[in-house]
């Protein structure tokens, strides 16, 4: 409607004003608006088809609908309106491209990082994940849970590098931990078991250029059901948080060792922490995204001092809570790529699921 008045209001303005003054060729921004705000190619020739006529009607209103400039200034229009039509017809297929293509994304990423239950067990669950790239939907970032007999186990991780073969490395990894979680006794033969794949997938695939700087950083964790503790095993990811009532804030003393990829397959390589873990706390992990987002001055985003504010919210407010923050800290714009996933021990008189899907 706003091209459509534009037209009019040209063509009443034009008729009123003395002859000398002429402000037909500005019929020609109609169709350029219609454009901007979207419009289909079939709407925005409407309107330039529009804008000629009104150009033929001032030329009848002034008594020369036949004369040279009338007839130019009309063929002007045409040929300015044809063009837009065009540009419209190039914008739409583009469109049309771009949608596809983050269908795709989007399938993907929900075939590679399955969502995660929000109950697991005695557990509440919430994820969060954000792509630095404009329009992506994927990326180096994972996680992933998967239920036992009689405890949760969970993975997050951050595979060096972007693209593609960051992609790939995700996958064979996430893979190898829903498969093999339900197998090892142990969280340090759960993680030699998954050196073991990722070692295996880069000695077929990591670029020859490459070769030794590729690694996966990954923090494996068991939540037992009937012990108020949390057992973690570090292969060279940042420590999590633990929040406490009355805005408390610990981040465990861990002992990582090195990334998966490098070649330690022996469980001895790998250390077992273990870390009260009760009611009232929540446990938010994440990847280094975060901790190094900075704003406009490269100020980091202080992460735990943030956190401290929300130690009384539910998983999911609290994410909630960081990503409208720490989209204000950065100005919107991402550095890297963000997974987190709080968890906490739902009230003890909520019925707990016995089960669950990984």
């Amino acid at each position: 409607m706003i091209p459509i008045a534009l037209i009019v209001v040209i063509t009443v303005v034009d008729a009123v004003l003395p002859v000398d003054i002429v402000l037909s060729p500005l019929l020609v921004i109609a169709p350029a608006i219609a454009a901007w705000f979207g419009a289909g190619r079939w709407a925005t020739g409407g309107i330039g088809a529009l804008a000629v006529v009104a150009q033929g009607f001032i030329g009848w209103h002034f008594g020369v609908p036949a004369s040279r400039n009338t007839l130019v200034q009309a063929l002007s229009i045409a040929l300015l309106s044809a063009l837009v039509v065009l540009f419209c017809v190039v914008r739409d297929r583009r469109s049309r491209v771009l949608a596809q293509v983050r269908s795709v994304a989007e399938a993907a990423q929900h075939v590679l990082l399955w969502p995660l239950p929000s109950r697991l067990g005695p557990l509440q669950l919430a994820c969060l994940y954000l792509a630095a790239e404009d329009q992506a939907e994927i990326g180096g970032d994972l996680y992933a849970a998967a239920r036992t007999d009689s405890a949760a186990r969970v993975m997050i991780g951050d595979v060096r590098g972007k693209g593609l073969p960051a992609i790939g490395e995700a996958a064979i990894l996430l893979g190898a931990f829903r498969e093999a979680a339900h197998q090892n006794a142990s969280l340090p033969a759960l993680a030699a078991t998954l050196e073991r794949s990722v070692t295996r997938y880069l000695a077929g695939f990591e670029p020859g250029d490459e070769a030794g700087e590729r690694f996966v950083t990954a923090l494996l964790l068991e939540i037992p059901d009937e012990e108020p503790v949390i057992r973690m095993t570090s292969c060279g990811h940042p420590a999590p948080l633990l929040l406490g009532p009355g805005n408390t804030v610990i981040v465990p003393d861990l002992h990582p060792a090195l990334p998966l990829g490098v070649g330690m397959t022996d469980p001895g390589d790998y250390t077992l922490d273990v870390l009260p873990f009760g009611s009232g706390h929540t446990l938010l992990l994440y990847t280094d995204g975060v901790i190094g987002a900075r704003d406009r001055d490269g100020t980091f985003y202080p992460f735990a001092e943030r956190a401290a504010q929300w130690t009384h919210c539910t998983p999911e407010a609290l994410l909630h809570h960081i990503e409208r923050d720490l989209a204000a800290h950065t100005g919107g714009g991402l550095g890297d790529d963000v997974a987190l996933i709080a968890i906490r021990h739902a009230p003890t008189d909520t019925p707990a699921i016995a089960g669950g899907r990984d």
